[in-house]
């Protein structure tokens, strides 16, 4: 049955309010959506160039319309995925000419790539022969979407030729980029959509192409930097930490891997300090990623708009690059400072280095200390598939390339997305919040071999990712 609702339509990337007029609307919606549902809307006003005015004007009541604008009522087409792009109009001058403000929507009528959100997730700046990626979702903390990979990928491989160096950063002081948007592909799996395994591959791809890129590469990892987040860096040979920079791969406390190739780069962080930090999802926090070997270079946040012009003007990057931000990380006096974990790197590689994870917990349940029980009590509430699984991922990525690593994460991709642990995982920490997944298998010990070795089988020949 069809909805009756009053509603605004606008068609095309128009600024906010403008209303397209009736013939443009239905072409829009004839040409780009799937027939779904009938929605009754009321269009005003029919000429274009009346909004400006109508939007100028003081609010008013509805009985105090212009006589000048005309409402008529038409019936449209819209797919159910546009549920997700109802936007309330609670604070424009429009609503006030309608009888129910609370039912006013606006309804984005392109494609998803051709919405004006997506539109501005990433931009992308050329200046000085010298490529800049901005990521700009600074209200989702950057996270990281299909819209903006097909972005990203397509200008980096245009650049690659063409460019001298490329700068990657995020907008706004909070994030770098906080991850993958795992809530909306835990969303879709959950409606048998496969756009999981559409992100990974091409996540995959995009984090190939930065570990191979030919010409230098610079992340500002300033603010949250988290799973996708790193993948956008930690392949790079420059890194660039501040003292808001704040690191982890949280990927058990949601039932998933250490992807983004993770494999590649954690077993290579020194002694088990990389097994560490992807069982735990801990912390590190500004000049620690540094210490830690996750960023290459330190530079004050303060800073940092000093550092990228002096990026961006240099004359060699080849040369001048390593030098800038040596002088930078120098400037920042960080080589006193002592890396939070070094207390505890010891105890790490005596009870990580333990054949099993069951063996991890009990060399750290007769360790005894404050750090060991704290480290227990985390490990107690994650995925223990995850635990089981990433332990042998990162073995198996000692010996890999990170093109291996990627291909052998998108098996593991695959076949997280056609379990309910990662959806269970997602939704007990986004979106119902209640912090009580239910894992299955809930223990360890009922995570079987077989289990753990399901994730690393081959995919059918056309489905492997290929790099």
């Amino acid at each position: 049955m069809a909805e009756k609702t009053h509603a605004a339509v606008a068609a095309g990337p128009q600024p906010q309010g403008t209303i397209m007029n009736i013939q443009t609307v239905e072409t829009a919606f004839k040409n780009t959506l799937m027939v779904q549902q009938i929605m009754t809307c009321k269009i005003f006003p029919q000429k274009p160039e009346d909004a400006g005015s109508i939007f100028r004007q003081k609010p008013q009541q509805h009985s105090e319309l212009p006589r000048s604008v005309n409402t008529f009522d038409i019936n449209i087409e819209t797919p159910r995925q546009l549920k997700n792009r109802v936007v309330l109009l609670r604070k424009t001058g429009l609503t006030s000419y309608l009888k129910r403000p609370t039912a006013v929507r606006v309804i984005l009528a392109l494609q998803r790539s051709m919405s004006s959100g997506e539109e501005n997730d990433v931009v992308l700046q050329t200046v000085a022969n010298k490529g800049i990626i901005t990521l700009n979702r600074p209200k989702a903390l950057n996270a990281l979407n299909v819209s903006m990979i097909r972005k990203i990928y397509p200008a980096m491989k245009k650049w690659e030729h063409e460019m001298s160096m490329v700068i990657i950063k995020g907008t706004g002081e909070k994030a770098f980029c906080a991850g993958g948007d795992v809530r909306a592909l835990a969303e879709a799996g959950l409606k048998g959509d496969h756009t999981g395994k559409i992100f990974f591959r091409e996540e995959y791809t995009l984090n190939a192409l930065i570990g191979t890129y030919t010409i230098p590469y610079v992340a500002l990892i300033d603010g949250i930097t988290m799973g996708g987040g790193v993948g956008l860096s930690v392949h790079g040979p420059f890194r660039v930490a501040t003292e808001r920079t704040l690191f982890a791969m949280p990927e058990t406390t949601i039932g998933l891997f250490a992807d983004v190739g993770g494999s590649h780069f954690l077993p290579r962080l020194g002694g088990k300090l990389g097994l560490y930090l992807a069982l735990t999802g801990h912390r590190l926090k500004g000049v620690d990623c540094l210490k830690a070997g996750i960023a290459t270079h330190f530079c004050e946040s303060s800073k940092l708009p000093e550092l990228e012009k002096e990026l961006v003007n240099c004359k060699n990057p080849e040369t001048d690059i390593k030098e800038i931000l040596d002088r930078s990380t120098k400037a920042s006096k960080v080589e006193s400072h002592v890396f939070s974990l070094a207390p505890h790197l010891e105890q790490i590689e005596k009870c990580f280095s333990a054949p099993t994870v069951e063996e991890i917990l009990l060399r750290l349940k007769k360790d005894g200390t404050e750090w060991a029980v704290r480290t227990v009590e985390i490990l107690s509430k994650v995925s223990p598939t995850s635990c089981k699984v990433i332990k042998k991922e990162l073995e198996e990525g000692v010996t890999k390339s990170l093109q291996e690593c990627l291909i052998m994460e998108y098996r593991l991709g695959s076949h997280f997305c056609d379990r309910l642990e990662f959806y269970e995982g997602v939704r007990a920490l986004l979106i119902d919040k209640d912090q009580n997944p239910k894992w299955n298998p809930p223990t360890l010990e009922e995570v079987t071999q077989e289990m753990v070795d399901y994730h690393f089988a081959a995919l059918k020949p056309e489905e492997e990712l290929k790099l």
